[in-house]
């Protein structure tokens, strides 16, 4: 089925079609050319059009000002896919569209993204890590199929006559500690990760302190260690790879911000005689960096990919603002949520053979690089949570909370030096830390991709399969990913990971 049939069946209310492909269903062109003329032809206007403007110029003596004005970057008018977000999710989404897709031409996919220096981006300040050790089955399903993806990278991101992607991938694996409260949970957790094929082996204390004897085992009752498709890479590399891939197979990027939404809409009656106001998305208007200048997008759908700032993205459009009780009611609960990430020197420190290791106290660190540098960090207590304001980070907080308990999980680490820190942004999902992944109940072409909590990079590869599918095929067909549809959170049923870091 052709995906413009998919959309019209699909994303489409009482009274309103659905946009198509670039040329338009039933849209017959008066004439063809060759390749040669039509570009003869655009030679020609073009020039034309610089002489309009040189004689405009010219006509008003000692200014440089000009009646027509072009500005660079700016958006087509009309696109049939506009992501909002230029994270490492929204150029997933990006490339898998295009992938999908056998002609360059056949799909008009617009990627918008605010912050042309990714200075503030949580992909590139990220820790990197990609695990398969979670508990729900979908996080497991995600995280294998994203590391198949990156082994086999240049594949899928490689261009032809530029130099290969090199993630600068370390396979040293994850190692999770537990307590004897908690040991339960981490068997039961490691069953449904061998079922679904995922490397991981559980080891009593004696058998970790033979394996890492740099760790303190006292108060450990069993280990859970990745022995493949675990470890850590380079995010902004990754970012990079998918975002000039995604380019070079003709989606355009716009440097801008989306700050609002033109919308139709609908009441429309459930079975059970409830009404309900729907919408449908015509047009996302984007501002230009700096300037008062924007331009609305009329597009097919719109893609939420806005990470930590995702939840604004939806005030936009009335989410969360409906009638007290009611579907519209529902807001979509993710917000900025802010994490510091220490880099520590310790030359005495675990060496070569250091996993990513998760304390059950929440403190984690890896090694980074070959000089005895090590990247460390905690998420902070809900009552501790700090302003989101700015990314200063909070050296007390890495005093106070984070040192005590990894000097006590590796003794070596009471002599650390401090030498860096950064701190980036969690697009948490204060409903259950889990991601949003699907259409909206009453926005019938608004496609959430968000509400990752911490593990977006990992498993971006194959969530952007997942939304490329949901919007050319209609449905998810790898894997399954309706449990994270936005309609758990309309009726208050969370699904819980047990692995949060």
């Amino acid at each position: 089925m052709r995906w413009h049939t998919v959309l019209r069946r699909t994303l489409t209310g009482p009274g309103h079609t659905a946009l198509t492909g670039r040329s338009g269903v039933g849209h017959r062109r008066s004439f063809s050319t060759s390749a040669q003329v039509r570009k003869d032809l655009l030679e020609a206007l073009e020039g034309r059009f610089k002489s309009f403007k040189d004689k405009a110029a010219a006509a008003m003596p000692g200014s440089d000002w000009s009646p027509i004005h072009q500005t660079k970057g700016l958006p087509p008018e009309r696109a049939d896919v506009v992501i909002v977000g230029g994270g490492v999710i929204g150029w997933s989404i990006a490339y898998w569209l295009k992938k999908k897709r056998m002609f360059r031409n056949d799909l008009r996919v617009v990627l918008v993204e605010k912050d042309p220096t990714y200075s503030q981006a949580s992909t590139v300040l990220s820790a990197g890590g990609i695990r398969q050790q979670f508990s729900l089955k979908e996080n497991i399903q995600l995280s294998l199929a994203s590391a198949e993806f990156l082994r086999n990278i240049n594949e899928h991101l490689g261009i032809l006559n530029e130099d290969p992607v090199d993630l600068q991938f370390n396979h040293s694996g994850y190692l999770f500690l537990a307590s004897e409260d908690v040991a339960h949970i981490m068997e039961e957790n490691h069953l449904t990760q061998k079922e679904l094929g995922a490397e991981v082996i559980l080891m009593s204390p004696s058998q970790l302190k033979e394996r890492f004897p740099w760790v303190n085992t006292d108060d450990v009752a069993l280990a859970s260690y990745g022995l493949g498709n675990e470890g850590w890479f380079d995010p902004w590399t990754l970012l990079n790879a998918f975002r000039r891939k995604a380019m070079s197979m003709g989606v355009l990027q716009c440097f801008g911000e989306v700050t609002g939404f033109t919308c139709s809409s609908w009441n429309a009656k459930t079975v059970d005689g409830e009404t309900h106001l729907l919408k449908r998305i015509k047009n996302a208007k984007v501002q230009m960096p700096n300037s008062l200048e924007y331009q609305p997008v009329e597009c097919a759908v719109v893609v939420n990919a806005a990470g930590a700032e995702s939840g604004k993205i939806a005030d936009m459009l009335g989410i969360g603002k409906g009638p007290e009780n009611t579907l519209a009611a529902t807001p979509l609960p993710v917000e900025p949520r802010k994490r510091y990430v220490y880099v520590v020197h310790c030359p005495d420190g675990p060496g070569l053979d250091c996993p990513f290791l998760i304390d059950y106290s929440g403190v984690y660190f890896r090694r980074e690089g070959l000089g005895g540098n090590y990247i460390v960090g905690k998420s902070p207590e809900e009552t501790e949570e700090p302003d989101v304001s700015d990314l200063e980070v909070d050296h007390k907080f890495f005093q106070e909370k984070v040192w005590p308990l990894l000097c006590h999980r590796v003794p070596a680490f009471e002599s650390l030096k401090v030498s860096s820190a950064w701190a980036g942004f969690y697009d948490y999902n204060t409903f259950d830390q889990n991601a949003v992944v699907g259409l909206h109940p009453l926005i019938n072409n608004m496609i959430f991709a968000t509400g990752f909590s911490g593990h977006g990079l990992q498993q971006s590869p194959a969530v952007g399969r997942a939304v490329a599918e949901l919007i050319l095929d209609g449905g998810f067909q790898t894997i399954d990913l309706s449990a994270f549809d936005f309609r758990r959170i309309t009726s208050q049923e969370p699904i819980q990971e047990r692995n949060i870091v």
